[in-house]
């Protein structure tokens, strides 16, 4: 039976509202800097339960760091999970964990994002790196953008198993592609994620005082009473969702799609070029081959010796195709940046229509 439960894959998961906390915590003030760290928990009949959390250790910069000091921490940030000094930090903070009985299976890593700006070639690394050890991992994306405005923003991805077999094979050839079927799509899978809150927290919650009823609030009487009980004025509705302006993060996502896409024009240029030497060192090849089937006609009538025709091999070297990994994450980059740019437009086209429809001339 225990077999059975072990290999019920991922369905959702779980995260603990102290972890979610101590992400965010973590991400806002590492801003602009990308923050990772590890998350341990435990998987129970497919539902991974995230029930704590901690940073791995970075070198910290200068007050006065330029932007280029600022990448190059993100740099390390982003290699943390994979550093030997981390993995042995890690391993050391599971070992304490353990002694204090609690949930000390490590389920994977958090990062944090901007602006949905996640899909690169660390974040593979990284997630590989501890998925190829246990497939019950995941990679909690925090964005620290959207959370910023309200909304908080915590996504579960890990690798498909078709993406995991081809990283591990080290072929991202057009050939290989070809054979596997394998797209962007099928890089990442999404797990639907929940918050969860302690039973002692629930309970705090409830016992919160509610707003008053708008049937039992009676309006003051006077000004004197009014100024003695500020709490009994009456709430006015809010008029943000009457702005018409365009959200600032719709404007900043389509620079950074339009970013994407010219690095993906550039992946192709790179490709066509390799195609292209590709082409000529054929053509010469073909040139050699021919030139030598004609010495060796000759030296046939002249009973002579006949030289080698695979002596090509040795001459002419055929360019290396590309890896298409990067045009890959790319695409799924791109794909990520329109899904957010949909979730943006959807309300602002809503409140143009109205304004549309109020500034028209009615048609009898």
């Amino acid at each position: 039976m225990a077999d059975v439960i072990k290999d019920v894959p991922i369905t959702s998961v779980v995260v603990e509202a102290l972890v979610v906390m101590k992400i965010v915590k973590h991400g806002s003030s590492n801003f602009p800097t990308i923050a990772t760290g590890s998350i341990v928990g435990m998987d129970r009949n497919g539902v991974l339960e995230i029930t704590n959390s901690f940073h791995f250790p970075t070198v910290e910069t200068s007050a006065d760091s330029s932007s280029s000091h600022q990448n190059d921490a993100s740099a390390l940030a982003v290699a943390a999970p994979r550093q030997k000094a981390n993995i042995a930090y890690q391993n050391e903070m599971i070992r304490h964990l353990k002694e204090v009985n609690v949930d000390a299976n490590n389920v994977g890593w958090y990062t944090s994002a901007t602006m949905g700006n996640f899909v690169n070639l660390g974040f593979i690394e990284n997630q590989y790196h501890y998925q190829k050890d246990n497939e019950k991992t995941v990679a909690v994306v925090h964005d620290v953008s959207r959370t910023s405005q309200g909304s908080l923003s915590l996504r579960a991805f890990k690798l498909t198993p078709a993406f995991m077999a081809a990283y591990k094979e080290g072929k991202f050839t057009t050939e290989s592609l070809q054979k596997s079927k394998l797209t962007f799509r099928d890089i990442l899978q999404e797990f639907p994620v929940t918050v969860h809150n302690t039973h002692l927290l629930t309970t705090f919650l409830h016992q919160l005082p509610q707003a008053p009823q708008p049937d039992t609030l009676e309006p003051p009487t006077s000004i004197s009473e009014l100024k003695d009980d500020p709490s009994r004025q009456p709430l006015y509705p809010s008029v943000d969702n009457l702005d018409l302006s365009i959200d600032p993060f719709l404007e900043k996502t389509c620079d950074l799609l339009l970013d994407s896409i010219d690095a993906h024009y550039n992946e192709v240029n790179n490709y066509q070029f390799y195609q292209r030497q590709l082409g000529r060192e054929q053509a010469k090849i073909s040139q050699w081959q021919a030139k030598r089937k004609a010495e060796n006609a000759q030296r046939t009538l002249a009973k002579q010796q006949l030289l080698p025709e695979d002596e090509w091999q040795r001459l002419f070297k055929l360019p290396q195709e590309p890896s298409r990994l990067e045009g890959m994450l790319n695409a799924k980059q791109v794909e990520q940046y329109s899904k957010q740019v949909d979730g943006f437009t959807a309300n602002i086209s809503a409140k143009m229509f109205a304004v549309r429809e109020n500034l028209l001339p009615k048609h009898a």
